[in-house]
């Protein structure tokens, strides 16, 4: 899977097919054919490839998104079932097959042109384009908090309107009656005139073969029944009581266990293994020079894991063991010097004159950010079951893009993606590592050597040390206040851009504004992590409009309130924090209060954050979150995704760091990767409001403010600002309120 550019490849893929938009090939069309044998019965009817109704009246929404603990299954089968008229009781789901017919166009046509309106005529074409370029690129991923906002919306709602429409159709001509005469509601088909009823079950056959509009009327926010309540999520109950099947859990018959290990320093190879080191354990059965990486397979686990230590391998650090976490600070710290001397910065947007505005400034406030590299450290570690047998391979693990997997799995062992099936489990945690197919391509090459299905787990230390991470940066800051502390200039140079293209950008009012960017490669592999760009972006954007107030002398609630004038969404998402976090009241001694508003994915979020200074650490007590996602589709869930992101932005700013020693990881558990634990964990209090506009996502925007929000507080309790993370390298006693940031 490649970098969230994707949007590029898909624009231009639309672009290049331009040509052919009103052509007949390229439509999408009803492919319910293609994928009966994948997802249907006998009897069963489908509606497109995302409904089937059984003989029973059962309606199964099948639904083209891994579930990780983020309750995706269930809110988009509500947002079908909802527009269908179904009776939720009646509603069942399927995760879609790793299949080439469920390429997710709509998730391709959302996050390249979101909601952009097209004539009905139009729109199979549209959709064709977006499924032909989905197909090339192997998408069926869940990630960047788009499910609702694209699949939601223009697969399972539209799918949910169309199949009503033609229900509806189907009754009236059996009953020889108007169309306008008959409606649809939990799963039943009426005619008040002549008293007559039936089930869905019962016209779906004739159903089935109707023409499904292409924009049926969809409903308003009023007309909902389903959508904006929270019943019980469908994957809870399995994960409560144990039977739910995670990737981990997979067992086969005649199954052996692999352990890895690959070389410490990215970008190293295998320079030798000396097997007689390990040929005498009992149980292990081969070992697999993969070039990058070494694997022991044995009958267990432990076994394997056991010869693995015993092995004698070397490996070479491809050039980079003398690189130290200090020289990558220090090249970012030099390449934007040098691009800011030599005015080669790249620019990432930029309204009015920031320079001469800057000039004219009565005040300059200049400060300087950064963040270290983070892991995702999910609960399951990865891992992956493959079988290669009769030409054919067969994966079971948790995985965010089974279809990508499997075309990168059968490349790495010589077959078609067609020759590759992935059996897709919960995810035991993703936040985007499990969109990296790393695991799969290691597995699949491992069973290709023996005749027989091969379990490969990675230790916690092999999953901490070769991750994908979340990118380590610089940001440094210049404002311009006026003589009322008005900010009239604002100036932000970082390092490396990745994705979400808006992440620097800020919601405020400022008329002159430069944000800028300089590229330093290093050989640490970035990844998708927990909001991505957002996740450090908040932090240094939050943290300087905090530090503005306080050259300004003003509250930090209010300054952002006022330059919020024009963005009203922002400020009542900020007011409504600031009023039930009793923002202006009293706090106790040794505590501060902070607050921190952004926009992600789509969603607005404020938080305010009230800190506690304990033997000079700080601990977050309390938090209160407002979220603005538009609508909420499952309040519930987008609760929960609050203060699950609340949870991991907390751990990463207060202990998150991952180093690099001699060209390596230096980290490799949770006794050296902290994350939070109970004691440590806030209060979190949520509030929703459903301010209107396109749906936002829920996954990912909780988690962006709380760092500046916590960070905030403990300047306001004890006068440091924190400018570099994590928070835990600080001692923030009474006696230490010297500036303790680190160079």
């Amino acid at each position: 899977m490649g970098k969230w550019t994707r949007r590029a490849f898909i624009t231009t893929a639309v672009t290049a097919g331009g040509v052919v938009v009103f052509g007949v090939a390229i439509r999408r069309g009803d492919r319910s054919d293609q994928v009966a044998g994948l997802v249907g019965s006998d009897g069963d009817a489908l509606f497109d490839v995302w409904l089937k109704i059984s003989p029973d009246n059962t309606l199964t929404a099948i639904v083209p998104h891994a579930e990780m603990g983020q309750g995706v299954h269930t809110s988009l089968a509500m947002m079908l079932a909802d527009e269908l008229d179904a009776n939720w009781s009646q509603v069942r789901i399927e995760e879609a097959p790793c299949h080439k017919e469920y390429a997710n166009y709509a998730l391709a046509r959302g996050f390249s042109i979101g909601d952009a309106d097209f004539p009905s005529w139009l729109i199979d074409s549209v959709d064709g384009l977006f499924f032909r370029a989905s197909q090339v690129m192997a998408l069926q991923l869940t990630g960047g908090s788009t499910s609702v906002r694209t699949t939601g919306q223009i697969a399972m709602r539209v799918t949910g309107a169309a199949a009503r429409a033609v229900l509806l159709q189907a009754a009236a001509d059996e009953w020889q009656v108007d169309l306008e005469e008959v409606y649809a509601r939990d799963s039943m088909i009426y005619h008040d005139a002549s008293g007559r009823d039936a089930t869905f079950a019962h016209f779906a056959p004739a159903a089935a073969t109707l023409p499904l509009p292409n924009k049926p009327v969809l409903k308003t926010s009023g007309q909902f029944r389903i959508m904006g309540t929270s019943p019980q999520r469908r994957d809870v109950p399995a994960k409560i009581d144990g039977t739910a099947r995670f990737g981990i859990d997979t067992t086969l018959p005649g199954m052996k266990y692999a352990a890895v290990r690959a070389a410490p320093v990215f970008g190293g190879r295998v320079a030798s293994i000396d097997n007689a080191s390990v040929q005498d354990m009992p149980g292990v059965r081969k070992v697999i020079d993969l070039g990058d990486a070494v694997a022991v397979v044995a009958d267990g686990y432990w076994q394997a894991r056991q010869a693995l230590e015993q092995l004698a391998v070397v490996f070479d650090d491809g050039g980079y063991g003398d690189r130290e976490q200090g020289d990558i600070f220090r090249q970012f710290a030099a390449d934007l010097d040098e691009s800011a001397a030599q005015h080669e910065e790249h620019t990432d947007f930029s309204s009015g004159d920031a320079e001469r505005s800057l000039a004219a400034a009565d005040q300059i406030v200049a400060a300087e950010y950064r963040v270290p590299y983070l892991a995702h450290a999910t609960m399951e570690p990865m891992n992956c079951t493959a079988w290669v047998h009769d030409g054919k391979c067969e994966l079971w693990l948790g995985t965010q893009n089974p279809l990508e997997f499997a075309k990168s799995a059968g490349k790495a062992i010589g077959l078609s993606a067609s020759n590759v099936t992935v059996y897709n489990q919960y995810l035991g945690g993703g936040f985007g590592r499990r969109a990296f197919s790393d695991i799969a391509v290691q597995a699949a090459r491992v069973a290709a050597e023996v005749h027989y299905p091969v379990k490969l787990i990675w230790s916690r230390e092999e999953d901490m040390r070769h991750d994908f991470y979340r990118q380590a940066s610089i940001s440094r800051f210049r404002a311009g206040l006026d003589a009322t502390g008005k900010p009239v200039a604002w100036h932000n140079h970082y390092v490396n851009k990745h994705e979400p293209a808006e992440a620097p950008h800020i919601p405020y009012g400022i008329d002159a504004q430069l944000i800028v960017y300089t590229d330093s490669d290093s050989h640490v592999p970035w990844g998708y992590w927990r909001s991505v760009d957002h996740s450090l972006h908040a932090f240094f954007t939050e943290s300087f409009i905090d530090e503005l107030a306080i050259a300004a002398g003003q509250d930090p609630y209010t300054y952002r309130r006022e330059l919020l004038a024009n963005a009203p969404r922002f400020r009542a998402v900020l007011d409504m924090a600031a009023e039930k976090a009793g923002w202006g009241d009293t706090v106790a001694e040794n505590f501060g209060r902070g607050i921190a508003v952004h926009r992600s994915f789509g969603s607005i979020v404020a938080q305010v954050a009230d800190v506690e200074i304990v033997d000079g650490k700080a601990i977050a007590r309390r938090v209160v979150c407002v979220v603005d996602p538009g609508y909420a589709i499952h309040p519930d869930g987008l609760i929960a995704q609050m203060e699950s992101g609340i949870a991991y932005g907390l751990t990463a700013a207060l202990y998150g760091e991952i180093s690099i020693r001699r060209g390596a990881v230096a980290q490799s558990n949770f006794h050296d990767y902290k994350i939070l634990r109970i004691d440590e964990a806030p209060a979190i209090e949520t509030y929703i409001v459903n301010g209107g506009g396109p749906l936002g996502g829920a996954g990912e925007p909780g988690t962006p403010p709380i760092a500046p929000a916590f960070t905030n507080a403990i300047y306001d309790a004890t006068g440091i600002r924190i400018r570099t993370l994590p928070v835990s390298q600080y001692d923030l006693r009474p006696g230490n309120l010297q500036d303790q940031d680190v160079a």
